[in-house]
């Protein structure tokens, strides 16, 4: 196999790739809603506070009942929503609703929806078309317990993280007249996505309380279609949705939302988290360590409309008459930053999901970060990645070109074997391999570092699709987001140019017509393809052909040099 040869195979497969993907696109029910079909929900809907199902309020015990979806009712009458408590901090702009002190809107204060723009991310959110929440409560089967739908009395509604303060709490309370009184606080710190939670349980009663706390995640898909949503680009089809877990004996884990009816989450698990992830951002709850919880999931059904829930329910605790304790968890919501996830619960830094390709992308985005480090630039980053992948190679396409250059040299050769035996194929085949040994040429040795290229250049794609680190991320002059395909093209004309130089130092010995012709439409070919690709992975493949082309032009100027010293020699 030659080198152009090589190209055909690489274009076939990422050709595949792309329709593949488009075809996932079309048919997956999650992916295919379109903005017309819920559109109405949200026009007749409220855009206040949502009341919730007492469908997703799971049983007391020691071992709580799964999610139960079979009552679909309201629970709350109409236009009682309760002003919401708002707090901000230096990374997150967050609501709570004293209904239930659910987490009901969480704005990231250092991630734009679009660049240059002052909105930003929204991820959680009580707007039924986009409709995630984190929710939290207890449960007793013969203990009064606020669960998630329970109102709580606030000390103030709006709470600011002020400059020198590095953290602030937020507390609401709840009473029976039993004597039962529960405190739940969030605190939230500087520079952190992490919220903590405590829901304190004050037993003045005369008799001892018995409960579980739970926390649960709930949402509706993102809305993502050709026409695009605001905050949402392109790329964000492509990737996960859904739900995902850690515990120690299985790892990571995910759950698609088209599988959460067949294939239902159930699991006792201690040192683990819950959480439902989408493209670059995710929330979870992140259980105690040493705290043996049950992970559940389910759908529930509001008014028409499937919600998709997961939940970590806490062991049963008793407080006596006269005590005090506390049921403590953390709420992550933010973005999927690699770097220090792991530190906050084990697994958690795998929610930057690359799929198949993790063996490779975890090692390049790795590489990726350290090069940045030293740049400052993401773009400049993929350059280096470039050049160190290339010296890794070297030897691999020095061997490579070194091929395809006797072989460019054998060319009048060959061509007076097409002549001596015409279409006789098979002959002709016979004498070209004996011409290689002959030779010393291996013609297979055009494939293999082209080959080796076709991983790393994928796993390089999932690491500028997933990492939340490279969103929006600038590189030079007219290129201001390497995560968003080049807007003048000017990296695939760049592209197609290299490719265009390197078919001029490559032989075409053995090819038929057809492939010849195909040969010469292949920098087009991959041009169209690279106009929607990401502009940080054409840099990465450009720069690469660039050197690619250099060594193979060096090299095949060494090789015709020599044969040239070496002509009269022969010719003795």
């Amino acid at each position: 196999m030659n080198n152009p040869r090589t190209f055909l195979l690489v274009a076939l497969f990422a050709l595949s790739y792309l329709i593949y993907s488009q075809w996932q696109l079309d048919y997956n029910p999650e992916l295919a809603v379109s903005v017309e079909e819920v559109a109405p929900q949200a026009a007749n809907g409220d855009s206040s506070i949502p009341t919730a199902s007492s469908a997703d309020i799971p049983q007391a015990g020691s071992v709580p009942a799964p999610i139960r979806t079979d009552v679909p009712g309201e629970t709350t009458e109409p236009g009682t929503q309760m002003q919401p408590v708002t707090v901000t901090t230096d990374l997150l702009r967050v609501q709570i609703d004293p209904r239930g002190g659910n987490v009901i809107s969480a704005d990231l204060l250092a991630y734009p929806e679009q660049p240059n723009e002052p909105e930003r991310v929204r991820l959680f959110d009580h707007d039924p078309s986009r409709y995630f929440v984190a929710q939290s409560g207890l449960v007793s089967t013969d203990s009064p317990a606020p669960n998630h739908q329970a109102p709580f009395e606030v000390a103030s509604h709006d709470y600011v993280l002020a400059d020198g303060q590095d953290r602030v709490e937020v507390p609401l309370t709840w009473s029976d007249p039993s004597g039962v009184r529960v405190s739940k606080v969030f605190v939230f710190e500087r520079g952190s996505y992490v919220i903590e939670q405590r829901q304190q349980v004050d037993n003045q009663s005369v008799t001892k309380w018995t409960g579980n706390a739970y926390r649960q995640l709930q949402r509706v898909p993102l809305i993502l279609d050709s026409s695009g949503i605001k905050g949402y680009t392109n790329t964000s089809r492509y990737s996960f949705m859904g739900a995902a877990w850690y515990s120690q004996e299985e790892k990571f884990q995910k759950l698609p939302f088209d599988d959460f009816k067949s294939e239902p989450l159930k699991r006792t698990v201690s040192g683990g988290w819950i959480a439902l992830l989408q493209h670059y951002f995710f929330a979870a709850w992140i259980p105690p360590a040493e705290e043996a919880d049950q992970f559940t999931s389910g759908e529930v059904e509001v008014g028409g409309q499937t919600r998709y829930l997961v939940r970590s329910a806490s062991p049963a605790l008793e407080i006596a008459p006269g005590s005090t304790n506390a049921f403590t968890a953390r709420l992550y919501v933010g973005p999927k930053l690699q770097s220090t996830l792991d530190d906050l619960a084990p697994g958690l830094a795998k929610t930057a999901d690359y799929g198949i390709f993790t063996v490779i992308s975890e090692p390049l985005h790795w590489l990726l970060a350290q090069f940045h480090k030293l740049t400052g630039n993401w773009g400049f980053a993929i350059i280096l990645l470039v050049i160190l992948i290339k010296a890794v190679f070297f030897k691999l396409s020095e061997a490579q070109y070194r091929s395809m250059a006797k072989m460019r040299k054998m060319q009048p050769r060959v061509a007076a074997l097409k002549e001596r035996y015409g279409d006789d194929r098979a002959k002709m085949n016979q004498a070209m391999l004996e011409l290689y040994k002959k030779e010393k040429i291996n013609p297979l040795g055009g494939c293999l570092p082209m080959l080796v290229q076709i991983p790393v250049f994928l796993g390089l794609y999932w690491v500028l699709l997933e990492s939340v680190e490279l969103r929006q991320a600038p590189f030079i002059l007219w290129i201001h987001n390497l995560t968003a395909p080049d807007p003048y093209y000017v990296l695939p004309v760049l592209n197609a140019a290299t490719m265009l130089a390197t078919q001029w130092l490559t032989p075409m010995t053995g090819m038929d017509p057809m492939q010849a012709k195909m040969m010469k439409f292949m920098p087009v070919i991959f041009s169209v393809l690279f106009a929607f690709f990401p502009a940080g992975l054409v840099l990465y493949w450009t720069v690469n052909g660039a050197l690619g082309l250099l060594q193979q032009w060096i090299i095949t100027r060494r090789i015709e040099a020599g044969s040239k010293t070496t002509v009269p020699a022969t010719t003795k």
